[in-house]
Order: C-alpha cells, then structure tokens, then sequence
C-alpha cells in the first residue's frame, strides 16, 4: 500500500498552478484511494438521509395508522427531519473533536457502523419515537462521518487538487439519492425493507481500517501537542473563544444553517410539487407517487449532481467567495420559476434538473471551503461545527417549513418561494468570510 505523502512545497502553490496543467496530474494512488473510501462512506450517508424523505409518506401511515393523504403526514415528516439534522449537530460537533484528538480513521469507522447498525434496526420501528430516536442516533453517525471524511479529503490532497477533489467526494452524494429513490421505488408501501438495506454500510470498515493512514498534518500537531509547543487537538475553547477561529467558525455555521435549511425546505420538496401538479392534473395518488419519486430522485438529482461537481471548478475559476455568491442569487431566481411556471409533468421534468443544479451546488462548497478556514488541530471541529451546527439553526427553519406548509390554505408553491428566500441571506454572510483560493491550509 502506498503510504500518503507528505506536503511538499511543490503543492502548496494552489489554484493559481490548476491552469498550468490538469488538476488530477501528480495525484497519487493512495490519494484516490481516500477519495474514494470518502466518497463511499458519503454515498451511504446520503442514503441514510433520503431514504426516510423517499417512504416516509408510508412510513408515517403505517406507524400513525393515518389516512394515506393526511394532513399530519408532511407536519411530522417536517418534525422527523428536523430531529435527524439535531442528531447530526451532536453527532459532527462530537466526532469532529473525536477525530482531531484520536485520528481520522476510527472515527471514521465509529461512525459508519452508528449509521449502518441504527438505520437497519429502523426495520422494527413500531412506533413514532422509535422512528425519531433511531432517526437521530443515525443522524449522528452521518453528521460525525461527512466532518472526518471531508477533512481527510482536504488534508491528503495537495492545494492545486484540493477544490475539485472535495467537490468531487460531496456529489458521490447524487449516488446515495438515487439509491435511496430506487429503493424506496422497489419496496413501495413495504417501507421496512429500504431501511434493511441501510446495514451493508458496515462492510466499509474493515476497508477503512485496512486502507486508510493518519494524515502527516494530523501527526505533526499531535506530536507537537504532545510535546507543549503545540495547541491542544480538538479543542471547542480553542475554537469558540479565540478570536482567530471563532469568528469563522460561527459565519460557516450560519452558511451552513442556509444551505441545510433550504436543502430541506425547498429542494426536497421538489417531490412534493410534482405529487401536487399530477394530483391537480387528475392523476391518481399512487402514481402521482410513484411519478414525484422519480422526479425529485432520479431526475432533478442527476441536475443537483451535475451542480455540486461543478462548483469545485467554480471555485477554482471565481474564488470560493464568488461562487458562493453567484449560486446564492441563482437558487433564489430558480424556485419561483420552477413554483409556478410549469403547469404540465413534462414542463416540470425539464426544469427540475435546473432547480437541482442551482440550488444544491452550493453544498459541495462546503466539503472545499469549511476546512480551509481552520488549522491543523482544529481542522475536523471546526469544520463538523460550522457543517453539523448549521443543522441546529437548519431544524428550526424545518418545524417552520412543516407549520408553513400545512396552513390551512396554504399554496405549497407559496410556501417554498418564501422558503427559497434564505439564499439571498447566504450572500450577506459569505462576504464576511475570507477568501481561501490559493492558500495552503491553516497549520
């Protein structure tokens, strides 16, 4: 097994060198070799995550022994999800610092089991706080796995690469999606079984213990740690109170609170627009169903993923802060258009993968930019603070998103244009953050 090479400077230069030549020449095999053993770990992830989004309409039916069209099924699907993105909070805020003290890789290895092992026992789930318990012990596990992976990522590879390598590792996410979608499409009211699925996660432990070493940033502040000339590793005093950190870490928290909450509140929805206009449209509910999982899952994915691939170049090309910035005011313009211009299934259909470009790209920014801004000893809790912290303040706009949409009279069409006014929010917070392009990373 190749062994992970030390930062020389030679790859220090940053993004200025990309255009020289492509941004993959000179990575090693070891380095894709993390990506890819990331990469694996944030597809599972993202299963975890939608496949609740994918049933829940069965799910919730079955275990609140509700009508199929209840009223009550998106409040507490909105309520759910809200619980998963406070499990994933307590899970990166916990597992970052686990990670910066302990290592990458069994933190890593702690998490996929959580999420493998909690997300299969779903399967026994007889009542709603079985769901929302299990829901967010997973979401701990997948919280704490994005905030290791996405800093080993960054850490292994060198500066030129680093951009398109984590925007790379965060659009593996696409597969978990569709994943998910299929599953959920496959095991139609039978909902238990997708959940099952969620246990073969755990196989990838024994490829990340075999696999994956230490990064040399990680055991350079360990050792100096160790020896009193260096900070200690993992330290939420160290990140919150010195004024160094603190200040990016809480703007990255409200970025991230941006992104997740509008993830949730309005891209996920598109599923439920296309359900909306098929039912108004005289189609029958199950197929509407059926039709809308398609939809959000399958095609209005394959344009999120195509987003968050492109930002890492984005990125190269603008500057984090820029690009940031200009897909911000691109999601706010899209979801009124996408609300209220199509009034057919195929007119949706064609600006779904619009919709998913815009406003799921920016999430990619995350995995590149959160490391950047935090050192050595710091780099995983910062960046599972401003990533999982964001999900705190995101759980809230989610209660609000599920009381919104279930108001009497409500056009969900109008509830998701207001939704989609958190992104302009994004752009005042990015500009007071720093711009990391052609920078080596914090040591």
């Amino acid at each position: 097994m190749p062994s992970p090479t030390t930062e020389t400077k030679s790859t220090r230069q940053g993004d200025a060198s990309a255009s020289s030549s492509p941004w993959y020449r000179g990575v090693t095999s070891y380095q894709w070799l993390v990506l890819a053993i990331a990469s694996a770990g944030w597809v599972f992830d993202s299963f975890e995550g939608q496949v609740f989004n994918l049933t829940r309409d069965h799910l919730l039916t079955d275990i609140l022994h509700l009508g199929i069209n209840a009223p009550e099924i998106k409040q507490y699907g909105d309520i759910l999800l809200a619980v998963f993105l406070v499990g994933g909070t307590v899970g990166g805020l916990l597992f970052g610092s686990v990670a910066d003290k302990w290592g990458r890789r069994p933190a890593m290895a702690a998490t996929i089991l959580m999420y493998s092992v909690f997300s299969g026992l779903t399967f026994f789930a007889t009542n709603l706080w079985h769901v929302g318990v299990l829901r967010f012990l997973v979401a701990m596990g997948v919280g704490g796995e994005w905030a290791v992976a996405a800093s080993l990522v960054a850490e292994i590879f060198p500066a030129r690469s680093r951009a398109h390598a984590s925007g790379i590792f965060h659009a593996t996410s696409v597969l978990g999606t569709w994943c998910a979608a299929l599953a959920g499409m496959a095991v139609g009211a039978q909902w238990r079984y997708a959940y099952l699925i969620g246990i073969l996660p755990a196989l990838l432990i024994l490829w990340v213990r075999s696999s994956v070493q230490e990064p040399e940033s990680w055991k350079q502040a360990g050792t100096k740690a160790a020896s009193g000339e260096g900070k200690q590793l993992g330290s939420f005093r160290d990140l919150l109170l010195n004024p160094q950190w603190n200040r990016r870490a809480l703007l990255g928290m409200l970025l991230a609170a941006i992104g997740l909450g509008s993830f949730w509140g309005v891209t996920v929805a598109g599923q439920d627009l296309v359900k909306q206009l098929l039912l108004s449209n005289g189609v029958d509910l199950e197929t509407a169903r059926k039709k809308a999982q398609f939809a959000y899952g399958i095609v209005q994915t394959i344009g999120g993923g195509l987003g968050l691939v492109s930002f890492g170049p984005l990125c190269v090309w603008l500057g984090r802060k820029r690009a940031f910035m200009l897909m911000h005011i691109a999601a706010f313009i899209i979801v009124p258009v996408t609300c209220y211009l199509p009034s057919t299934y195929t007119q949706l259909l064609i600006l779904l993968p619009i919709f998913g470009f815009l406003t799921l790209s920016i999430h990619a920014g995350y995995a590149i930019y959160f490391p950047e801004l935090f050192p050595n000893h710091l780099r995983a809790t910062g960046t599972g603070f401003c990533f999982n912290g964001g999900r705190i303040l995101a759980a809230s706009i989610l209660v609000i998103s599920g009381w919104l949409k279930a108001m009497p009279g409500m056009d969900l069409r109008l509830a998701i244009t207001i939704l989609g006014c958190l992104f302009p929010l994004g752009v005042i917070v990015i500009y007071f953050l720093p711009e990391t392009k052609g920078q080596q990373l914090p040591e």
